[in-house]
């Protein structure tokens, strides 16, 4: 069961990460408790399994990334962690996941590709292809950019934000 504690620091942790030399004690000031405390919690949290990560986003078409691509795979099904493992070691991907194929949509496996432009997206597929020795791919390239939004939970325990 969360308590209010929790549910201001879920609030805070969703939005922009303080870009300073001490950003949880920011964040910790923000919700009001030290540091530590904030710390002590975050690390409870990682040990439950209540958190498992936290990440930066990029926002790639900001620096450059205009070629964005989803790549659909036909991977064996025994391959499937073995092509996990090697395409995620990718820089340029930034996403890597499997699916169940349907009856008219063979792909099983996906990654998306960010380049600077197609060719580099195409080069980097072959890339992918030649080292995870898979031969049979799609690319469907991003055209729009749709707004993203995440959940948000506990928005009411936001403060000064």
């Amino acid at each position: 069961m969360l308590d209010c504690l929790d549910k201001k620091i879920i609030a805070v942790l969703q939005g922009d990460f303080p870009l300073v030399a001490e950003p949880y004690a920011v964040l910790a000031a923000r919700i009001g408790i030290s540091e530590q405390e904030l710390l002590d919690r975050l690390n409870k949290y990682r040990q439950s399994g209540q958190l498992r990560k936290m990440g930066a986003v990029l926002k790639h078409r900001e620096v450059g990334y205009a070629a964005n691509a989803l790549c659909a795979w036909i991977v064996p099904e025994s391959r499937l962690p073995e092509a996990g493992r090697l395409m995620s070691g990718f820089r340029a991907v930034t996403h890597c996941y499997a699916r169940i194929p349907q009856a008219n949509w063979p792909y099983n496996f996906y990654t998306m590709l960010h380049a600077h432009t197609r060719e580099e997206c195409r080069a980097l597929a072959a890339e992918l292809a030649q080292t995870a020795g898979l031969d049979r791919y799609i690319l469907l390239f991003s055209t729009r950019e749709w707004k993203k939004t995440s959940m948000s939970y506990f928005p009411e325990y936001v403060q000064g934000e």
